[in-house]
């Protein structure tokens, strides 16, 4: 079955895992809530049957209010544990729903990942979940108490006076009607509010993170305004929708509950025939108020149950997105750490986002930063081969791929022809586990996380300790400058590593990868925000650490990767040209040129 085609309790149960008798017994208490409530209606009831039969035993009547008075305090206690239990099942299912999507999006390919606007992630994964709260707690326990209340009070009506039993639900088809105008239009109105409120958290987003830059360049007006017109037309829908509701609601809600404008006329007549006595007549008086009310409670579940279902179907979305290819375990295990890429054709495509989930991309205000959408093939065709223990070096212009084989190699996507192989076996062959602890990733888009230095280092192997962590700060050359952060190594370093420079956040990055202790080490413009006495200092130290291991580097200056044991030079998804250096030099062509620029560039510096 689809994950966003199940239904409501299907996703409850599906997620509740070991708290799930926690509901079955919720259901237990509602079901004596709903017992305890039936009791004082029918005591009342007998009370003025025994008043109107002349009965004079004021004890009697004071044993039946106390009688009365306990049920009802046993009616609040067992609703209080009912919900109870519900509430703590539900907080138990929200929070294995975060944890499996987010088990799943690590399984997912990074640029399915990046196709979706972070501020469309961060609404699923946390508004959006969070505000099915109050639906999935109250759901079960209140749907089987407001059912079977008002159920067993129309079968008591009806036991008494059948006639007086129809009577009561009288007012129910006018407020069923009238509730039936609310649903017009209801899924295109949710889905549009849906909508706009993604677009609202998206550019909120989008303004938020680009807040520097709209001063800095004076866009204030200009953002601030799109901001507020997706605000307003956030507010309008929703505002819009309830102004069409309020009558059907108001009508619904105000005559559906008043049974007396039946039961007192129709009653009035039967008594006045002789057909219905003064206790019966009384009693049902007394019952009939119980009868619709509850089943209104039950309906005004209904647009939560819809939202519900709708964020179920989101989440659905997600837990149907198209997974890394990888088996359990590893089929082979691999001779050596070469690489080696034959013929490898890609391109991104939009496609591998679910169907379920493309509204919420099509509505984004914040356009993916990471990859184009429903972009052609970007690499043609390439086929390399990298030794175990070599030093490797892709280059070439903007835009041309390296990064793309980068991480393509790092099994960050799938290719969409062709094989990658390390040592002798297709990647696609080996656990994401095994091929997670061969191949150590550093970008130059860091991101650190809202820790200390030593624990954002320690990320690398969770089983350092502290003396590992200062000991690899040290040989990645990046010891002195932490010492003399605020706090060391204990410094917090801020959301996505805010409170250091850019260079600051590379400096750490590198050295949470060699705490990995990869075999293979891909660097992407790992030293991109370094100054140059600095990134001298990196590369030293990173010429140590990687001794041995199979490096991949991928640089815009081209003097850092000058001593590489081969480079690659890329141009338009193809490989141009490979060769040392001065194989390349010799050979003239694009690595010449850019060489002879850098070498410009950097003698007019």
């Amino acid at each position: 079955m689809s994950e966003k085609k199940k239904s409501l309790l299907t996703w409850i149960f599906k997620f509740a895992g070991e708290k799930k008798p926690a509901y079955f017994a919720s259901i237990f208490f509602a079901l004596l809530k709903v017992a305890c409530g039936i009791v004082p209606y029918i005591l009342i009831a007998n009370i003025v049957r025994e008043l109107l039969s002349g009965e004079r035993d004021w004890n009697l009547y004071l044993l039946q209010c106390g009688i009365i008075a306990l049920f009802w305090a046993l009616n609040a206690f067992f609703h209080m544990i009912s919900t109870t239990l519900s509430h703590v099942a539900t907080f138990n299912v929200l929070a294995n729903i975060r944890k499996k999507l987010c088990d799943k999006l690590s399984r997912v390919p990074l640029g399915s990942v990046l196709d979706m606007p972070s501020g469309t992630l961060k609404n699923i994964l946390i508004e959006r979940i969070d505000s099915m709260e109050t639906t999935l707690a109250h759901i079960l326990p209140e749907w089987t108490s407001n059912l079977l209340l008002p159920l067993a009070m129309f079968v008591y009506l009806f036991h008494i006076d059948w006639r007086m039993g129809l009577a009561s639900l009288a007012t129910l088809p006018i407020g069923l009607v009238s509730a039936s105008f609310m649903m017009v239009n209801m899924t295109e109105r949710f889905q549009n509010a849906i909508e706009k409120t993604k677009i609202l958290n998206d550019t909120a987003v989008e303004y938020i993170n680009g807040i520097e830059v709209i001063k800095a360049f004076g866009k204030s007006k200009f953002s601030y305004e799109k901001f507020v017109t997706a605000a307003r037309e956030g507010s309008d829908c929703y505002v819009e929708w309830m102004r069409d509701c309020i009558w059907p609601f108001t009508i619904a809600f105000v005559i559906a509950p008043s049974t007396l404008l039946a039961v007192l006329p129709v009653g009035g007549f039967f008594f006045l025939q002789g057909s219905l006595s003064a206790v019966n007549f009384i009693t049902i008086i007394i019952l009939s108020m119980s009868v619709i009310q509850p089943l209104l409670v039950v309906y005004s579940y209904h647009d939560d149950i819809a939202k519900a279902g709708v964020i179920f179907g989101e989440v659905g979305g997600i837990m149907d997105m198209q997974e890394l290819k990888r088996p359990e375990k590893d089929e082979k295990k691999p001779a050596d750490n070469s690489i080696e890429l034959r013929d490898v054709h890609f391109g991104y495509h939009r496609g591998d986002v679910s169907p379920s989930l493309q509204p919420a991309l099509q509505s984004s205000a914040t356009p993916s930063a990471g990859t184009p959408r429903n972009a052609p093939e970007v690499l043609h065709g390439i086929s390399m081969n990298l030794p175990q223990g070599s030093y490797t070096a892709f280059v070439g212009p903007s835009g041309s791929g390296k990064t793309t084989i980068a991480r393509l190699i790092a099994s960050l996507w799938d290719v969409d022809s062709g094989s990658i192989e390390i040592g002798g076996v297709n990647i696609k062959n080996l656990s994401l586990e095994e091929y997670n602890r061969r191949v150590a990733y550093v970008s130059q888009d860091n991101f650190l996380f809202d820790l200390s230095v030593r624990e954002n280092i320690r990320l690398g192997r969770l089983d350092a300790t502290d003396s590992d962590v200062e000991e690899i700060a040290k040989k990645s050359g990046c010891y002195d400058f932490i010492m003399g952060l605020e706090n060391g190594f204990d410094t917090i370093v801020g959301g996505s590593g805010a409170h250091l420079s850019g260079g600051e956040r590379q400096r750490i990055s590198i050295a949470r990868a060699m705490m990995k202790d990869a075999p293979i080490v891909i660097l992407d413009e790992a030293t991109a925000y370094t100054d140059p006495e600095n990134e001298a200092i990196i590369q030293e130290s990173v010429a140590r650490l990687v001794q041995g291991k199979t490096l991949i580097v991928i640089a815009h200056r081209l003097s850092t990767v000058k001593d590489a044991d081969q480079i690659y030079v890329i141009k338009g998804g193809k490989i141009d040209s490979h060769g040392t250096h001065e194989e390349l030099l010799a050979q003239g062509g694009l690595y010449k040129s850019m060489w002879e620029a850098h070498i410009s560039a950097k003698n007019g510096e």
